[in-house]
């Protein structure tokens, strides 16, 4: 019986969604569906055509929240993350089992994500193998400080025990803030070039201009939540700078001003070790 459950965080993706499930289906393993409140057929669908997958209805869209609504009502020691959109290799799953059980620091494993229909390396993959974080001797690959979620296994209690993702950010860029408390818990992080995911990327996806503002929203709120005084305070006055010229960076400064009285509240700064780990990384 496998020790991972696949949670999938989606939102009116019924046919990618059912494409996932499919390929999941051939590897035997548990999967639970979250939906953030969709206004298509994806839950009725998944109940009809995949009796097997359990399906948390939040009716309302929580971002990356929804994976930790998933990740607490999985039972098995380890997740692996998928989106409608993507999904694991044969293999994979075990190939990560064995490193979780051989290393006992591990907190999650990045995997090498192939991109389709076309086969090509994610970039992102091509970074972390080479991060400059090196490689410790009791882990089983490079360390890194991000990661891309479709293509991450976690060890559930790691993932439980520094909260999940955080509320703050809502969705996308959810990754890098969650992989530094990871390491501030005392947790590792490590690319795997033998873990495999797959990544189809959806026709259905948001307009250019709103990815480029949320991004730029939640890189700011990231430093804001975590790094130094002296970085919060450059990395505000950069993107304001920025603003002057470009309706992009002002919109994702006003947003994020938006946000400011929830990241008092949960602002936390890193350790000195981790933080310097974070700024070599750049």
């Amino acid at each position: 019986m496998s020790q991972t459950t696949v949670v999938i965080a989606t939102r009116d993706r019924a046919d990618d969604l059912v494409r996932t499930l499919t390929r999941l289906a051939e590897l035997r393993v548990p999967v639970v569906v979250v939906d953030n409140g969709s206004s298509d057929d994806t839950v009725a669908r998944v109940r009809r055509e995949f009796g097997q997958v359990e399906v948390l209805a939040l009716g309302r869209n929580e971002g990356a929240l929804a994976r930790n609504h998933g990740v607490r009502h999985a039972t098995t020691p380890y997740v692996a993350f998928s989106d409608d959109d993507s999904w694991w290799a044969p293999g994979a799953v075990p190939c990560a089992e064995e490193l979780f059980a051989r290393h006992p620091r591990l907190g999650l494993v990045a995997a090498r994500t192939v991109v389709e229909p076309d086969g090509r390396l994610d970039p992102v993959c091509a970074e972390m193998a080479r991060s400059p974080l090196g490689r410790d001797d009791d882990l089983p690959g490079p360390s890194v400080l991000g990661f891309v979620c479709c293509g991450a296994i976690v060890r559930r209690s790691a993932f439980l025990g520094v909260g999940g993702f955080h509320p703050v950010l809502f969705w996308p860029g959810e990754e890098r803030i969650f992989s530094w408390d990871l390491a501030a818990s005392g947790w590792a992080c490590c690319y795997v070039d033998a873990v495999v995911a797959h990544h189809q990327p959806s026709s259905s996806r948001p307009p250019t201009a709103w990815r480029r503002r949320v991004e730029m929203r939640n890189d700011l709120l990231t430093t804001w939540l975590r790094r130094p005084a002296a970085v919060v305070l450059g990395e505000t006055f950069a993107l304001a700078g920025r603003a002057l010229r470009d309706r992009d960076a002002g919109a994702a400064l006003v947003a994020a001003l938006r946000r400011l009285p929830a990241v008092v509240r949960h602002r936390r700064p890193l350790p000195a070790e981790v933080e310097r780990r974070v700024a070599l990384v750049g």
